[in-house]
């Protein structure tokens, strides 16, 4: 009877000692989901890009798709070596520019650029995400059209050192609220060309 007694106490003693493992365990398994299941709801919220990146990346879309228009007037309109050799530039460097930005909103979740060169004509005749500036209406892309030669020349580098002061602005813009660091080394990188350029063309205005 004795032994019997002893032995029950032991698997008394030893049963509550495993349900207190398991509940034990339990605690743990909860506490270590709890803390594994935090980060990523915070790092949802630092997602590293605003909502200036985001009107940066579908405005600038549209504006250089503009350049890229007017880019590719050149080849037939104008005879001067230096102009034909800048628009090649144009395109070659906006091109790209605009693949990664539209990279970026899908990354985002962000629309597609909404502003385009025919629906975003600069101040007063913006719509979508507001006027951009430095922006060519499409009565002023038709008279461009319609001109050659010299003429071509000097209305086209008139019209892209325009349209390159408003890339700027919105550039230094993004630059001071834009979050996104890839966007605003970006910005840095389009006021860098750009600046360039525009002495350039002024020069060859002369």
């Amino acid at each position: 009877m004795r032994k019997s007694l002893i032995g029950f106490g032991v698997a008394g003693v030893a049963a509550a000692t495993v349900l207190a493992g398991c509940g034990g365990n339990d605690m743990a398994s909860m506490q270590h989901e709890t803390t594994t299941t935090s980060p990523p709801a915070a790092s949802a919220q630092q997602d590293g890009h605003n909502e200036q990146d985001v009107k940066f990346a579908q405005d600038m879309i549209g504006h250089h798709q503009r350049a890229l228009d007017m880019a590719a007037m050149v080849p037939g309109k104008s005879t001067n070596r230096e102009v034909t050799d800048l628009g090649k530039r144009i395109a070659a460097a906006q091109e790209p520019e605009i693949k990664k930005m539209t990279e970026w909103l899908a990354k985002w979740g962000a629309a597609p650029s909404t502003s385009t060169p025919d629906t975003d004509h600069g101040a007063g005749h913006g719509t979508g995400h507001g006027s951009m500036p430095g922006m060519m209406t499409a009565e002023e892309m038709a008279k461009l059209n319609g001109a050659t030669g010299a003429d071509f020349d000097r209305m086209w580098l008139e019209m892209m050192i325009k349209h390159h002061q408003g890339a700027l602005a919105m550039a230094k813009t993004e630059q001071g609220e834009g979050a996104s660091t890839e966007a605003k080394e970006l910005a840095e990188e389009i006021v860098k060309a750009q600046q360039a350029e525009i002495t350039e063309m002024r020069g060859l205005l002369k």
